[in-house]
């Protein structure tokens, strides 16, 4: 029996994982149970001894001692109490030896769950316990089964859920999967703990960082603000103290393979790892990378920057759907507006015109209109006073220029003369003679101009 009952109590110890005292306690309340069972004595104070090296089972039954009895199976009389105890006085509680010769099966059985149940509240109490000081780190699962709306996760020695809206939409789960997982919630309700992990959570990233990456773990490198939309970009902010340090290479690691070891275990989503700074300006054009950044205003009033880039650089600064310019939003806590450099030049002129009113246009108008509606008659006049201001000018001509200028007209008219006779000549006439013709002409004039 005393051999029986050690090995009893140490197997159960290591099955279950708890201490020999928590094993030996859940016996003694179970002894309890079938002690009332088969005594029908249900308002008895029982006590039960269990001593595992003299492999001894002791019962007691506690009354409290009284002038007077009311309850038999709670109180004792002075006068009977005195026969157990000498020095028992009023108001003292004494312990009676009701240690059974035998057990019946139902007491046995039930005794058998009371002990079942009691290890297993005492083991989701220990398992509380430990999880609660593990509530928001990483933990490490296997998945049990699936179902359309959660998924049981098996963590070291209970189960997790992990429901539909914590779950990364384009990961697939299945049964013996090993998940690294963020413990979100722990509730204490019901026969055991609820559980509740999580893989979409922003703070998973900050616990990969700190598993994968030394800097991290020590406080070297800070995290600043992590951005996320689980299992496709995700934005991280790192900056250090020390400035021998470059942050963003401590996160990269040699050829990246410290990010790359976080990407493999988010299933291939990507991670974008960039420079804090203390001025929100540079710290939006780090946070808007790979785009480059033109020019950016800051308007502290309404937290908005304007960002200027390049047209090539437009589709790169939103991304697909609008996500790097929503992730960096949300990165940096500013409300981002995103423009093209042509798109500025065009606004430019717009912005101009409401400066200048239309009391500064008037009098322009005003004075343009006198030119316009000026009548013609005015300028006809002074046409025929410069005509012969302009002859008077010319210069005097010699004698021989007007005796060449006469020549010169006298040349012409013959000629225009001959013209004439030829186009009115016969048809007939050969071109020879015309040409003999319009020769003597020409001899006829020299000799004339000689005399």
């Amino acid at each position: 029996m005393k051999t029986e009952l050690r090995a009893a109590i140490t197997q159960l110890s290591a099955e279950r994982n708890l201490p020999k005292e928590v094993v030996l306690a859940a016996l003694e309340s179970a002894l309890v149970s079938a002690y009332k069972r088969e005594t029908a004595a249900l308002e008895q104070d029982v006590v039960v001894k269990v001593d595992p090296n003299a492999g001894e089972i002791s019962f007691y039954v506690q009354k409290a001692v009284v002038e007077s009895v009311d309850n038999p199976d709670r109180e004792i009389s002075l006068d009977e109490a005195r026969k157990l105890r000498a020095t028992a006085e009023v108001g003292d509680v004494v312990s009676i030896d009701s240690t059974p010769r035998n057990i019946g099966r139902i007491a046995v059985q039930a005794a058998k769950q009371v002990v079942l149940q009691r290890l297993r509240e005492a083991e989701h109490r220990i398992i509380y316990e430990e999880l609660t000081d593990r509530e928001g780190k990483l933990v490490t699962g296997t998945v049990q089964y699936t179902e359309p709306r959660r998924i049981y996760v098996r963590l070291n020695r209970t189960e997790a859920i992990l429901p539909v809206n914590e779950q990364v939409p384009n990961e697939h789960y299945y049964r013996g999967q090993r998940l690294k997982l963020y413990l979100l919630e722990i509730a204490h309700g019901g026969k055991e703990p609820q559980i509740i992990v999580s893989r979409s959570h922003p703070n998973l990233i900050r616990r990969l960082f700190e598993l994968e990456i030394p800097e991290v773990h020590t406080g070297i490198v800070e995290l600043k603000a992590i951005a996320r939309e689980a299992g496709h970009r995700t934005k991280v902010a790192v900056a250090t103290a020390q400035e021998s340090i470059d942050p963003v290479g401590c996160c990269l690691g040699p050829r990246g393979i410290r990010l790359q070891s976080i990407i493999n275990e988010l299933k291939g989503e990507k991670i974008d790892v960039i420079q804090w700074h203390s001025d929100p300006g540079v710290f939006i054009s780090n946070a808007l990378s790979p785009a480059q950044v033109a020019s950016i205003r800051i308007s502290e009033e309404s937290n908005t920057a304007t960002v200027v880039v390049p047209d090539k650089q437009l589709s790169l600064a939103i991304g697909k759907e609008g996500q790097n310019a929503r992730l960096a939003a949300k990165l940096t806590g500013w409300r981002i507006d995103i423009k093209s450099v042509s798109a500025i030049e065009v606004e430019k002129p717009v912005r101009q015109e409401p400066e200048t009113t239309p009391e500064a246009v008037a009098p322009e108008l005003v004075e343009m209109e006198p030119p316009e509606t000026a009548p013609v008659e005015e300028i006809i006049p002074e046409e025929p006073v410069e005509l012969p201001a302009i002859e008077e000018a010319l210069p005097k001509r010699s004698e021989e220029d007007r005796i060449r200028f006469a020549e010169d007209l006298l040349v012409a008219a013959l000629k225009a003369k001959t013209t004439d006779k030829d186009k009115a000549g016969a048809k007939g006439k050969k071109k020879g003679k015309a040409i003999k013709y319009k020769e003597r002409d020409e001899h006829f004039l020299d000799d004339e101009i000689e005399e």
